[in-house]
């Protein structure tokens, strides 16, 4: 399959590993990567050392293209460009901030530069300031989040830029797929189907948890203080909720709720499905068992296909077919 976002990035399939923190690190990247697709090294708030490490891992494994991600409202952010630079890694994502202060260093570099927005503004801005492509990411996504849905953002996206759009959140099988393509888009970003990935390193329990959940089972936390973040329902969760709600804005409460959110995704990552953040999208109720990327990718592009030959009235014959065997 052929898309402008397979030709820019060097791809096989239009499909990029979402970049999450403490979780897309070399064993997942080079498995998406190598199937075809592109794998995200998430930066975060790791050390130097760990982020070159990881791409040397990468590319030990894959010789397909490698991308990582860099959250530029880390104070370190300067050092990590400088330093994905220095690595010439194929593709760089970006989030939480302007990358433009990096982009003519990257395109020096050779690299690939695709923010990661939440608003059409948002979308022409990096447009205007240099980027090659962009991930127009709706709330449904795990994580960090905007407003608008998957739905209204895409097209939305799609009709004020010239570049290439790539659709996430939402997005965990063949038909995710022919939606973000129905709506305008090149190509999609995935991250919570890959957190059952037989080469994701996240805990089994972290995993497990992903395959237990229900449509009705994630919740935002950190609206009110601007940084919205979409996670399993939990202990934790409910309690950070629950502190959010009962905030004065005081100084006190503040420092509370900094100090419960500080390493509640590291913990959930290590097991501690309880007492930390399991962030995820809300498509994790279509996530039922464990698989390798390159099954994951290929049965993901199968159905897309099988969807996308179908006219209109054929998918919705279709779709009364499925309700029927349902029943």
């Amino acid at each position: 399959m052929k898309t402008r976002v397979t030709e820019l990035l060097g791809i096989e399939k239009p499909i990029i590993q979402g970049a999450m923190a403490w979780i897309a690190d070399a064993s997942l990247a080079a498995a998406v990567s190598e199937a075809g697709g592109l794998g995200i090294i998430a930066c975060g708030s790791a050390p130097l050392t760990w982020v070159e490490q990881q791409v040397a891992e990468a590319r030990a494994k894959t010789s397909k293209p490698i991308g990582a991600n860099i959250m530029l409202m880390n104070p370190e952010a300067p050092e990590l460009a400088k330093l994905l630079a220095d690595l010439k890694v194929d593709v760089v994502t970006t989030g939480a901030g302007s990358p433009a202060p990096y982009i003519d260093m990257w395109k020096a570099a050779g690299m690939k530069v695709v923010p990661v927005v939440a608003s059409s503004a948002q979308a022409k801005k990096m447009e205007r300031a240099g980027a090659d492509a962009i991930v127009a990411e709706g709330q449904e996504a795990g994580g960090h989040i905007g407003e608008l849905t998957t739905m209204a953002l895409t097209p939305a996206v799609c009709d004020a830029i010239s570049i290439p759009v790539i659709t996430a959140g939402g997005v965990a099988d063949g038909r995710g797929v022919a939606a973000a393509f129905a709506l305008g888009a090149e190509g999609v970003q995935v991250g919570t189907r890959f957190l059952t990935a037989e080469e994701c390193t996240v805990a089994d329990a972290y995993k497990q948890k992903i395959i237990d959940a229900g449509d009705a089972d994630t919740i935002v936390t950190g609206r009110a203080s601007g940084a919205p973040v979409r996670q399993l329902k939990n202990a934790f969760s409910r309690e950070a909720k629950k502190l959010e709600a009962t905030a004065d804005g005081s100084a006190a409460d503040r420092a509370k709720l900094e100090e419960m959110l500080a390493g509640s995704l590291r913990r959930a990552v290590q097991g501690d499905v309880k007492t930390g953040s399991v962030m995820s999208g809300q498509i994790a109720a279509l996530v039922h068992d464990r698989k390798p990327a390159l099954q994951i990718i290929d049965d993901m592009f199968a159905e897309a296909e099988r969807w996308g030959a179908l006219s209109l009235q054929q998918m919705a014959d279709a779709n009364a077919v499925r309700g029927w065997q349902r029943a």
